[in-house]
């Protein structure tokens, strides 16, 4: 029986916080050179979505490297304002967790300010019990350590997991770990894939 759910935050629950589309957008509200900004995006994202690299320390290097018009403190608050919730996924989500019957967490790749700042704003805590965010626990998705953990901190067997993603590259290894998996397309999609995996609201 399914017993826990693990949810990626960006493109499931909330819009993603600071994908190519946002930065983008940085790039053509800050008037920034695209190819040099996205270069040194490449450089620090790991760190950065490790917890190796605080915001303040990206932003500094990926874009307060020279002079610029704006400060690092409007660049920052950009940042937090691509953030947008799914309402529809959210109010799924909350029926979940009502229902009293699974352990609800996430599971995403995020800086941990930008995580911190959508628990906050959002007010995830009403959603979610536990938060596997790679920039407090140091290991992004795909990799197998970061599923392993989840295991071992909720201390339940794979089989009995749920990870839902958007992205398939995210779910492979977590299916090969034992994982059930669905890739989140729509509320109405989710609904009917973890039906037939037998959970229900």
């Amino acid at each position: 029986m399914i017993s826990a759910l693990f949810f990626d935050l960006g493109g499931v629950m909330l819009t993603n916080g600071w994908d190519v589309a946002a930065r983008k957008r940085a790039s053509e509200t800050f008037d920034l050179d695209w190819d040099e900004f996205q270069h040194r995006h490449q450089a620090l994202v790991d760190d950065f979505e490790t917890g190796k690299l605080v915001l303040e320390e990206y932003v500094r290097l990926a874009v307060m490297y020279e002079k610029r018009s704006f400060s690092r403190e409007d660049f920052i608050q950009f940042m937090y304002e691509q953030s947008k919730s799914l309402p529809e996924s959210l109010a799924f989500a909350k029926k979940l967790r009502d229902s009293g019957k699974y352990l609800m967490a996430t599971l995403n790749n995020e800086s941990r300010e930008l995580n911190d700042y959508r628990v906050r704003t959002f007010q995830l805590r009403e959603y979610f019990e536990l938060f596997f965010n790679s920039g407090n626990v140091g290991v992004r998705k795909p990799e197998t350590a970061i599923y392993e953990l989840a295991l071992s901190v909720t201390q339940r067997k794979a089989d009995e997991c749920v990870f839902i993603d958007d992205r398939e590259f995210n779910l492979q290894l977590a299916r090969e770990d034992g994982f059930r998996t669905i890739q989140f397309e729509s509320v109405e999609q989710l609904t009917q894939g973890l039906r037939s995996l037998g959970v229900s609201v």
